[in-house]
């Protein structure tokens, strides 16, 4: 059978769907290639939030058809994921190379699709059309065996599409409307996923809290989500649940209660504000104002006081002025973010903003983004040389990226700490007095550490 080898550009959610993808493929007796350069299949999963992200992804598919093509022409080159869903047939008028085009709704079709072409049958796929049902198509994971070692933590999608309509947003164009799983199918799977040795979960929705809010009535109070969250923090064996990314909006009152209540839900959140202008806010149909999302912050913190907070910020949306963008700088200098995400503003073709008047031009956006860059890295120091000398619980997940000879875990409120130890540490939680801070990393004392 043909090896296969995934790239993945963009969110979390792509890498849960690239995930599933392999585990397709594996189980049709596909295996995964190290790289392009030796794989019968190169499949880029791809990202439209921005256009250079869709330039990253074309140039890569560039340079692969001009390299790899040479030297082995039956190589079979496919793009998936939300720029193959806005481009569709396009991709292949651009780049007659390209094979294969998946759309966000067809991941589960990705093995057979490879079938066709391999077989003859097809010489050309591109599929992209809506299919009811397909939120809950895709639930393998590879955990084991040859072709991954055993994972520590792993993502689970819970929904797809998004209904918010942001004006800067290509999402649901590119994902669709709100589709959400059933609860036991959820539940089902992450339960299979912590008896393969799993100790961390990630719930994954294009905004998550919007989980169920169709399908699932609300019940003693919680929504759709919380329950949800009820429902996996009974699992046993299960250490650890996060969320990822959710909506200002839906933080009710039983899910920032559920912080205080529920002791598997990790005290961290990632809130995305965009901007601290109620102007913009409103002109990017975000459904909160600045005082809304500071009371949001300031009861999250009553309920856990340590929680880790992140958040996205855009600068130079149509028509912010230097007022607009002075209200962003002090709301991330009142809120003290941990960490946060900068975008300069991205035409996306479709999205009302894309025709608003009042561009920003390229100049001013740059200028903005370096100055709140400058804040949030000073604020982001300062936090994390705040946890210098604590001792903190993580999660060993890994051997570090940059320097396997280490590990790397994370705190309870999202923070990665890099230690010295050996392969049996993996997956254990572990005390570790943090000794210094540096590059949004921490590092702990493997001396305080239980090694025997």
């Amino acid at each position: 059978m043909p090896s296969v080898y995934i790239k993945t550009y963009g969110c979390q959610m792509n890498e849960r769907d690239s995930e599933a993808v392999a585990a397709q493929l594996v189980a049709k007796g596909y295996s995964l290639a190290p790289s392009e350069a030796v794989a019968d299949v190169v499949l880029l999963n791809t990202c439209s939030v921005r256009d250079m992200a869709e330039q990253k992804a074309i140039g890569k598919m560039q340079n692969i058809a001009a390299d790899v093509r040479r030297n082995r022409p039956d190589v079979v080159l496919g793009f998936m994921g939300c720029m193959a869903q806005s481009r569709g047939q396009r991709l292949i008028d651009q780049l007659p190379d390209v094979d294969l085009v998946v759309g966000t709704q067809k991941f589960h079709r990705t093995a057979d699709f490879l079938d066709d072409i391999f077989s003859g049958r097809r010489e050309k796929i591109v599929e992209t059309g809506a299919e009811e049902g397909s939120e809950a198509a895709i639930k393998e994971h590879i955990l084991n065996g040859q072709q991954q070692p055993a994972r520590v933590t792993a993502f689970v999608s819970i929904m797809q599409g998004c209904n918010q309509y942001c004006t800067f947003c290509i999402v649901p164009y590119t994902r669709g409307e709100e589709r959400s799983r059933t609860m036991e199918s959820v539940v089902a799977e992450c339960r299979e996923l912590v008896r393969s040795g799993v100790k961390e979960i990630t719930l994954l929705g294009q905004i998550v809290t919007s989980y169920g809010k169709r399908d699932i009535p609300a019940r003693d109070g919680q929504s759709a989500f919380v329950q949800l969250l009820e429902a996996v923090h009974e699992i046993d064996g299960l250490e650890r649940i996060r969320f990822t990314s959710p909506h200002p909006k839906g933080y009710g009152a039983d899910l920032v209660e559920a912080y205080g209540r529920l002791p598997k839900l990790c005290q961290s959140a990632h809130v995305p504000v965009q901007s601290g202008s109620d102007r913009m806010l409103k002109a990017m149909h975000r459904g909160y104002t600045r005082a809304r999302y500071l009371e949001l912050v300031r009861q999250l913190r009553g309920v856990q006081p340590a929680i880790g907070l992140t958040t996205d910020i855009i600068v130079g949306f149509p028509g912010e002025t230097e007022e607009d963008f002075a209200q962003t700088l002090s709301l991330v200098t009142e809120v003290q973010f941990d960490n946060a995400y900068l975008f300069k503003y991205s035409q996306r073709r479709d999205t009302p903003a894309a025709a608003m008047p009042d561009q920003v031009p390229d100049e001013i956006k740059e200028e903005r983004h370096a100055r709140v860059l400058q804040e949030v890295n000073a604020i982001g120091r300062r936090r994390y040389d705040e946890q210098i000398g604590q001792q903190m619980e993580i999660l060993v997940e890994s051997p570090s990226r940059n320097n396997p000879a280490r590990l790397m875990g994370r705190t309870r409120c999202n923070k990665i700490v890099l230690l010295d130890g050996s392969a049996r540490h993996l997956g254990q939680l572990m005390d570790v007095k943090i000794t210094r801070a540096g590059g949004f990393t921490l590092y702990g004392d493997p001396a305080i550490l239980n090694l025997e």
